[in-house]
């Protein structure tokens, strides 16, 4: 070995390196727990920890800090979502129209002493009796006013103000589905009729309604409303020959030509004493129902549409005396001295000039017969009312 080279040991000390030749005395020294080995060593100053870091405990309760944090994060969230947005954004967009998170106002219109049609329509009877007159008709989810029931019919006022007796089978006393503020969408029957199927698509059918039956509907798809029921339920009607309208609101008048196409939709119907339906129905009926579609309320009764509208004065020939028939145009209501027997007066209603919407001569049906100036028609007229103008 030359002089100038130190032994490996001595090279390589204070490197750390322990040698074979060493390790009796590093056995030797890790069995003394007195000694410097064994001793705690301060992490903070051994690794440059911080002091949370270095200890387990305080990283333990740093966790749960955070987990207390975060549900009490998420406990807040739910409460602004479900409590307190809801009392307060609609006060805040109260008056504008926004209408996102606003709370609808519900003022329910009937209480425990109506009734509603369950049936596409019932007669209204002068007593507690079908062979007593007919008074009038109601339809299918109609409200009516329950004035005294009894065993088998039970007294009604309509909200026309006409009382008489319906059978107890065709009403039912849950008013939920003619409540307004309870509903998106007032629909309102404008064909002669409608089906009311179980289903959007292929279902089968619940009942038909009549022409002026009013629905409530929650759910609108292309071509179809989802109305609700009398008693519950639901079912689906189609769009084509109904009108919408907000559930409080009001359908626009429209001219006489509407009106009269209205009506016109009924010619050949069975005659009814006072009925409202294509099943059966009166002049009078038929102009109730037909005037409600377009927009102006008339009342049920012949002597009610009597004083309805505005008199229209009768023109006569100055030399031959016969009636001017082109003073009568379409959508006049016109009265005449009865030819049946059955109260004084019958009823048409003018659909062209010349033309009259009326009870055939066999009392059976709703024909169109033409007139003259000189004819037994013209001779009959007593008084001519304009409800619908052009």
């Amino acid at each position: 070995m030359k002089k100038s080279e130190k032994p490996e040991s001595k090279k390589n000390a204070g490197k750390g390196i322990r040698h074979i030749e060493d390790a009796a005395s590093f056995l030797n020294e890790a069995a003394d727990l007195t000694g410097e080995y064994g001793s705690t060593e301060n992490m903070q100053d051994m690794w440059g920890l911080g002091k949370r870091d270095a200890s387990v405990a305080a990283k333990g309760r740093h966790m749960l800090v955070r987990l207390i944090a975060a549900v009490l994060v998420t406990i807040l969230l739910i409460t602004s979502v479900f409590y307190i947005l809801p009392k307060t954004l609609p006060e805040l967009f109260r008056g504008t129209n926004i209408e996102l998170f606003v709370e609808k106002e519900v003022n329910l219109m009937y209480d425990e002493s109506y009734r509603v049609v369950n049936v596409s329509v019932t007669s209204v009877f002068e007593r507690a009796d079908n062979t007593s007159p007919r008074i009038t008709q109601v339809l299918y989810n109609e409200p009516l006013k329950d004035i005294e029931e009894g065993e088998e019919y039970t007294k009604i006022r309509t909200e026309d103000d006409i009382e008489g007796y319906v059978r107890n089978s065709d009403i039912i006393a849950d008013t939920s589905s003619v409540e307004p503020d309870l509903h998106e969408y007032m629909l309102v029957i404008s064909d002669t009729s409608k089906n009311i199927m179980t289903h959007a698509s292929q279902g089968t059918l619940i009942t038909q309604v009549m022409m002026n039956t009013v629905l409530y509907a929650d759910v609108k798809r292309d071509g179809v409303y989802q109305v609700s029921l009398p008693g519950g339920g639901s079912g689906w009607v189609g769009s084509s020959g109904v009108i919408e309208i907000n559930p409080r609101g009001t359908i626009d008048v429209v001219s006489s030509r509407y009106f009269v196409s209205s009506a016109l939709s009924l010619v050949n119907a069975t005659y009814y004493e006072n009925g409202i339906s294509k099943q059966g129905i009166s002049i009078n009926g038929l102009i109730y129902v037909c005037s409600s579609v377009n927009g102006i309320e008339l009342p049920r009764t012949i002597e009610g549409q009597m004083e309805a509208g505005v008199s229209v004065p009768l023109e006569y020939d100055a030399v031959t005396g016969d009636l001017l028939i082109e003073s009568i145009i379409p959508g006049d209501i016109v009265f005449l001295s009865s030819n049946f027997g059955h109260g004084q007066y019958d009823m048409a209603l003018c659909t062209d000039m010349g033309t009259l919407l009326m009870r055939s001569d066999a009392g059976t049906t709703i024909r169109l017969q033409e007139f003259t100036a000189d004819s037994d028609i013209a001779s009959r007229i007593v008084s001519v009312r304009r409800v619908f103008s052009d």
